[in-house]
C-alpha cells in the first residue's frame, strides 16, 4: 500500500465534487478584468547573471520559478517554462528564456503538482543539476532518467557546496494522476550560506509551521506565495491570502518580503494585480518599511554582495 503524506495538524485540503460545482458556478458571476498583466522588466541582467560566480543574486523568472545565485551556484526553485498550465494559457512570458539562462548547478522542488514540477522544462536546462525533491518523489525522477536526485523529509538539511539546504513544513497537497494523491510530500526550501538565508515557500495555507521555522532558522529573504487564493473558502488550507502571507512574514522575523506565485498562471480566481494591490494594502495597514517588501517585475534581478 502507497504511503500518504499529511500536513500538520492534519489540516486537509480535500474538496468534493459539490465544492468544485459551487466554485463553478460562483466563478460564472465574477467579471475580472484579465487584460492588466505584471510587467516584464526592461532592464535584464542576462549577461551579467551568466558571468556572476561570485555575487549573491536573485531573479524572478516568473510564477515559482526563481534563478538564485549563491555561493558560486546556479539554482533554480520549481522551474516551469510551460506555455500552458491545464486549459490555461501562460499569461506572462518568462522573465529570461530557458537558452538565456546559465549552467544549472542545483534545482530544488516544492511538490509534484504541474505548475511547480515540469518535466519538459527540466528536460531543457542546461548544465547537469542535482535535484532535491520531497520524500516520495524520487521515483518517479529515476523513472523519467534522472540519477542525480536526494529525497528529503521536513526537517532535514544536507550540505551542498559549502552551503546547508533545509527542507521544511508547508500546508499543502499533491497529484498528478487519479491514484497518487499525496503519495509525495510537500515543503519549502531554505538556503543557508554563511552570509544569508533565502527561504523559498513553495505553495502553502497560512499554518503553525511558521513560527517553528522561525524557532529553527533566521530567515533573511523569503519568497513568499501571495496568488490564487480565490474563492477563500475554497482555497484556504492550500494557497496563502495576500493578508495571511504578510502575517506569516510577521511570523519569521525575516528582513526582505519578496511575493512570488501570481501574475503567470490563472489557477484560481484572483488576477495577479488583485494580488499584488491586497499584499500593498496590508502591508501599509501594518505600517512595515517600505524597504522591507522587494516586489520583483518579471525578468528582474537583485544582485547583492561579493
Amino acid at each position: 500500500m502507497m504511503k500518504r503524506y499529511a500536513n500538520l495538524d492534519n489540516v486537509t485540503s480535500n474538496k468534493s465534487f459539490k465544492d468544485m460545482r459551487k466554485w463553478q458556478k460562483e466563478r460564472r458571476t465574477k467579471v475580472k478584468d484579465l487584460s492588466v498583466n505584471i510587467e516584464q522588466c526592461q532592464a535584464k541582467k542576462v549577461s551579467e547573471i551568466n558571468e556572476n560566480r561570485s555575487r549573491t543574486s536573485y531573479t524572478w523568472i516568473g510564477h515559482s520559478t526563481f534563478l538564485l545565485q549563491l555561493n558560486g551556484m546556479n539554482i533554480l526553485t520549481d522551474p516551469v517554462w510551460a506555455k500552458r498550465m491545464g486549459f490555461q494559457t501562460r499569461l506572462t512570458e518568462p522573465g529570461i528564456s530557458l537558452a538565456d539562462l546559465p549552467e544549472i548547478d542545483l534545482v530544488v522542488i516544492s511538490h509534484g503538482h504541474y505548475d511547480h514540477l515540469d518535466f519538459p522544462t527540466l528536460k531543457k536546462l542546461k548544465g547537469n543539476p542535482h535535484f532535491l525533491v520531497p520524500v516520495g518523489l524520487k521515483s518517479l525522477f529515476i523513472r523519467k532518467g534522472y540519477q542525480k536526485v536526494t529525497e528529503m523529509t521536513w526537517w532535514e538539511s544536507t550540505e551542498h557546496r559549502g552551503m546547508t539546504v533545509h527542507f521544511v513544513p508547508a500546508q499543502h497537497w499533491t497529484r498528478r494522476s487519479l491514484r497518487d494523491m499525496n503519495t509525495s510530500h510537500w515543503g519549502g526550501w531554505i538556503f543557508q550560506t554563511p552570509k544569508e538565508t533565502f527561504y523559498f515557500v513553495g505553495d502553502t495555507g497560512y499554518f503553525s509551521g511558521f513560527k517553528q521555522i522561525a524557532e529553527r532558522l533566521t530567515i533573511d529573504t523569503v519568497f513568499m506565495p501571495i496568488g490564487a487564493y480565490e474563492p477563500e473558502w475554497f482555497m484556504a488550507n492550500a494557497h496563502i491570502s495576500p493578508e495571511d502571507s504578510v502575517k506569516a512574514f510577521i511570523d519569521l522575523g525575516a528582513k526582505f518580503f519578496v511575493p512570488m506565485h501570481y501574475g503567470a498562471y490563472r489557477l484560481a480566481d484572483d488576477t495577479g494585480p488583485e494580488a499584488l494591490e491586497r499584499l500593498y494594502r496590508e502591508w501599509g495597514k501594518r505600517q512595515l518599511p517600505q524597504e522591507q517588501l522587494k516586489v520583483l517585475l518579471i525578468g528582474e534581478t537583485v544582485m547583492g554582495f561579493e
